[in-house]
């Protein structure tokens, strides 16, 4: 937790302000947008990283306090059923009301409200711990909202820039080696000092056999050897699942790779561009990460092997899929009422991810957050690295 209300006052400002700046590049008609369920509207984050404040802190601690409209609860709740009706996702990009004026000025509101809050209280344990599970709500969102923004302008057929100075590919001066982990009895877990989530704490200890794992991510030049290798034909590189997400999708590629005259391009925030070969592969779903991990002769860490090994690791650059299932801790514990459904309800069907990526926002990375999607999503910022 944050020592000082002050401090968290001043985190609290300083996320606020970073999300609207990351929506400054957009046109007013980008704000609605939703091509597929996973992809949520800018202005609907917006106003759910408001109502995320308004409805768990204002409502609570702050005496007399007006709620800015009824309606907005049902628009901007996401998952939480037990705060009541919402929303259908798929419905989100039909929202051509609130406009986007009222949710800018629904957000100055709240914010304007915290503000007083925090400066006229000294603020409980409870509300201070509140407040900075909000502030690290919104920088998930923060994330969230880069990569919806790439996949609205890319899914565009003018394939708009979002911006000319938004770097994906950060260069890497070192050269791939493996590092070797030897055998023994590791302990896996947040240590309690700092901010985490409920689903990184239970600090525990897992047995380790001795292994390998990459300093490096894999890189567009290592994906593209796969592919020209006919990977995406060769079947007993893939799960079953996988096979079939290839086959009825007819994948040939990682998203927003493109392919003119025999040359691959790719689609980034900062436009089209040729396919840089040294930068780290990204927008790859688990059933591509373990395909290239078979070709490769190698396997996928799984995410306690990532966490032991990640001091000698160069991460952050992408998410990085692991080969463990989305599971509890021993101990886990959900958090009571409606926040306990922020991480516990999603612990099946779902593989881990660890790291962090270019879009992840400052003071949000961390060796044991743990990031989790369905085995076919890659519209998130996910890369590869190899273990043996």
């Amino acid at each position: 937790m944050l020592t000082t209300t002050t401090t968290l006052l001043d985190f609290l400002l300083e996320t606020r302000t970073h999300t609207e700046t990351l929506c400054k590049p957009l046109e007013i008609e980008d704000y609605v947008v939703q091509p597929i369920v996973d992809v949520s509207p800018p202005k609907w984050h917006l106003g759910h990283t408001t109502w995320f404040f308004e409805d768990f802190i204002l409502k609570k601690f702050k005496t007399d306090y007006k709620e800015f409209d009824p309606n907005f609860s049902f628009v901007f709740n996401s998952y939480y059923e037990s705060m009541g009706a919402r929303v259908v996702r798929t419905d989100r990009g039909n929202l051509s009301r609130p406009t986007v004026r009222e949710v800018y000025d629904y957000r100055a509101y709240v914010t304007n409200q915290l503000q007083e809050l925090l400066e006229q209280n000294t603020a409980s344990d409870e509300l201070q711990s509140l407040v900075e599970i909000g502030i690290h709500h919104e920088k998930q969102h923060q994330e969230l909202l880069l990569t919806d923004i790439k996949y609205i302008l890319g899914n565009n057929p003018l394939q708009p820039i979002y911006s000319e100075s938004f770097s994906e590919n950060p260069a890497s001066n070192q050269s791939t080696t493996w590092i070797e982990i030897p055998e023994g009895i590791y302990e896996i877990g947040h240590n309690g000092e700092g901010f985490c989530y409920d689903n990184e704490l239970g600090k525990h200890k897992v047995f380790l056999n001795d292994f390998k794992i990459s300093n490096q991510l894999v890189s567009n030049k290592d994906y593209l050897e796969f592919i020209e290798d006919g990977g995406y034909d060769q079947v007993l590189l893939w799960h079953s699942e996988g096979w079939d997400w290839v086959k009825s999708l007819h994948t040939k590629a990682p998203q927003y790779w493109q392919q003119q005259d025999n040359l691959w391009f790719y689609y980034g925030l900062d436009g089209v561009q040729p396919l840089n070969l040294e930068a780290p592969a990204t927008h790859i779903s688990y059933y591509e990460a373990f395909a290239f991990a078979q070709w490769k002769t190698c396997r996928l860490p799984t995410e306690f092997e990532w966490e032991v090994a990640h001091q000698t690791l160069n991460w952050g650059a992408r998410w990085e899929w692991t080969e463990s299932a989305y599971l509890p801790y021993p101990n886990y514990q959900k958090a009571p009422g409606a926040l306990g459904e922020y991480n516990g309800k999603f612990m099946v069907s779902q593989k881990v991810l660890r790291g962090g990526s270019i879009a992840t926002s400052n003071k949000h990375t961390r060796p044991t957050y743990r990031n989790f999607f369905h085995p076919q999503l890659r519209w998130q910022f996910t890369g590869i690295r190899l273990a043996q």
